[in-house]
């Protein structure tokens, strides 16, 4: 510090709340004069015994200390790696969040991630092409993105657990050419609409202020906030039972009264010194203890990946999020460029989505009722059920081995009815996956590293992410995870041929190893049978080969940098080697040839 003591943050899991304001409401001006906007260096609490939820509960305290500072109706959220790439990002965003029509109902705006530290042949798929250009755009059509965790612009009160604003039906109309007793048919079917309709207003006032049972739509109605007359907030403080906000909101009377305007500001009469002192208050180890924050309000816990957890819930509120894509990229981040750390992330991201499946928001029996459409449902089920592909997925690539080693084929012999059927599906497959690369302008070279990586991932991190869940719910252990560690400016690619050997590394090596071996084993053996043997052995190899060539990248990971010789090269000479010396072996030319007579069995039982 400046009088010479240490500074309290030098032990980061125990020391007290930090603020540092560098420009407050008398900041600093820019080159053209113009006022430059606060910035302010905020450290939550930290405490040894108290759990602090990790990015989700950093992210709900920043939620808290600009709420009572500045209380901005808006918000950006950025990973710390990630840097603004497009001064007009947060423009593009606002013209979605102010939209006349369908602005109110936006809960945020998602930009895809982009990347600066990708090599060329981007080996890990670190771009995700087809998640970030193909099933992001196709949700932008239903109800919104997911939210991916950065690079997102949000709606404040949106976190706070309100419901969307209900669009207002228009007025109905009468046409004069109708009789007039079919007019008074029709204004008499409408007084009995109204009549059901109507609604006492103290049940309204309670439908704003009370909990709903779970999986119902949130208990805060945002359209029941009418803000329209002079002094609206002031009415709103009086009417509104400050007990029970501050169970949901916590115990800080300036914040709750800053969740009640809905477009922004701060309370005139606090000064400075008094919002720095709530300030800290609310980011303190116990604010959030026995509050709806986790919960119904900010980002969710209870998974390593609460921005999946956070998103979901605003849509089940009946909120929903826009895509947008700008021309030039809004925000830029760092990729791990190492294999052990990409299979990490891989790992953190399926070990949380299999967090979400065995909780209580789980998107298969949560949340209906609410303002969720189905097929918005349908892709947050997609996004926590995949890590359970990993188990099919390594058994076909176990298969074509086993088949080699064993003589037996993959399938079965097929009727000429099941095999159009199955030609047929395969068909549909590839051609939807054609059909969305053009569509979304996706590079057939990119799909095809999406492709290699998803078998990587899955026969790897997915598969661990499995089985760390089910032990995290069946026998309880906790897994912790490390932050990834991201590509340094010390030398380009650097990291991109650093081994680090963890567990993920070994299933996928297993396999690579095991269709080597059958790869071998099946050409030896048609070599020992003849040629009758040469004919099935074809679609064998062709299944074994497929599984090597989509784990390629895997095992270039695995060697490491090769200065002089490529990988292609050392995985063909094995190849070659071995079947030649099969050959070799099978052809024994420094055997002596016999010219004696040829012996056949007669087939005759001569005992």
């Amino acid at each position: 510090m400046q009088d010479g003591t240490p500074w309290p943050g030098n032990n980061v899991r125990d020391h007290p709340g930090m603020i540092q304001v560098f420009l407050g409401q008398s900041g600093g001006l820019d080159v053209e004069g113009n006022e430059l906007p606060r910035l302010v260096y905020v450290s939550r609490e930290k405490r040894p015994g108290y759990n602090h939820h990790k990015k989700a509960g950093a992210m709900n305290a920043l939620v808290r200390v600009s709420a009572v500072l500045t209380n901005a109706p808006y918000m950006l959220n950025l990973d710390c790696d990630h840097y603004v790439n497009n001064s007009k990002a947060v423009k593009e965003a606002m013209c979605f969040m102010m939209d006349p029509l369908v602005g109110k109902k936006v809960c945020y705006v998602q930009f895809p991630q982009r990347f600066d530290s990708i090599d060329r042949h981007d080996r890990y798929a670190n771009k995700n092409v087809v998640f970030f250009d193909i099933n992001m755009k196709g949700l932008d059509g239903i109800q919104g993105p997911i939210y991916v965790g950065t690079g997102c612009v949000f709606r404040r009160q949106a976190l706070y657990g309100y419901d969307a604003p209900k669009t207002k039906k228009p007025p109905s109309r009468t046409c004069n050419c109708w009789p007039k007793w079919c007019v008074c048919c029709f204004c008499f079917g409408n007084r009995k609409n109204k009549k059901k309709v109507t609604k006492p207003k103290t049940e309204k006032k309670k439908r704003l202020f009370f909990k709903k049972e779970e999986n119902q739509s949130p208990a805060y109605a945002l359209s029941e906030i009418d803000e329209a007359a002079a002094g609206a907030e002031t009415q709103k403080a009086g009417i509104v039972n400050q007990q029970k906000l501050e169970k949901k909101f916590g115990q800080s009377a300036v914040f709750v009264a800053s969740t009640l305007l809905e477009n922004g500001g701060t309370l005139r009469c606090d000064s400075p010194a008094s919002l720095l002192k709530e300030a800290i208050h609310v980011i303190g180890c116990g604010y959030e203890d026995k509050t709806d924050w986790g919960k119904e309000i900010g980002w969710i816990y209870g998974s390593v990946t609460e921005d999946i957890l956070t998103g979901f819930k605003m849509h089940c509120h009946g909120w929903r999020s826009i895509y947008c894509i700008p021309k030039r990229p809004a925000f830029k981040g760092s990729a791990p460029l190492n294999l052990s750390d990409r299979l990490n992330q891989v790992l953190r991201w399926a070990l949380g989505s299999i967090e979400i499946f065995f909780s209580n928001h789980c998107p298969l029996w949560y949340g209906y009722g609410g303002g969720l459409k189905f097929l918005e449902r349908f892709s947050y089920i997609n996004s926590i059920v995949y890590p359970w592909t990993s188990i099919p997925l390594l058994a076909y690539c176990t298969l074509p081995a086993i088949c080699l080693l064993t003589g037996k084929f993959i399938t079965p012999e097929l009727s000429n009815l099941a095999s159009i059927w199955y030609m047929s599906l395969f068909i549909c497959i590839f051609a939807t996956g054609i059909l969305e690369m053009r569509w979304a302008r996706v590079a057939v070279d990119d799909w095809w590293r999406n492709e290699q990586f998803w078998v990587i991932g899955g026969v790897s991190a997915h598969l661990f992410a499995v089985f760390q869940g089910l032990l995290k719910v069946i026998a309880g252990v906790d897994t912790s995870f490390t932050v990834t560690t991201k590509a340094g400016d010390d030398e380009e690619f650097s990291e991109l041929y650093t081994f680090k050997w963890t567990t993920l590394l070994i299933p996928p090596t297993t396999l690579l190893l095991l269709n080597f071996i059958g790869v071998v084993a099946g050409i030896s053996n048609a070599i020992n049978n003849g040629y009758e043997s040469w004919g099935p052995l074809f679609g064998k190899l062709f299944f074994a080969f497929w599984v090597i060539v989509h784990l390629y990248p895997f095992l270039k990971g695995l060697l490491g940098r090769q200065n002089r010789t490529p990988t292609i090269v050392i995985v063909w000479s094995i190849l070659l080697a071995s079947i030649i010396s099969l050959l070799w072996v099978r052809v024994n030319p420094f055997l002596a040839k016999t010219d004696g007579p040829l012996l056949e069995e007669c087939g005759l039982d001569c005992t």
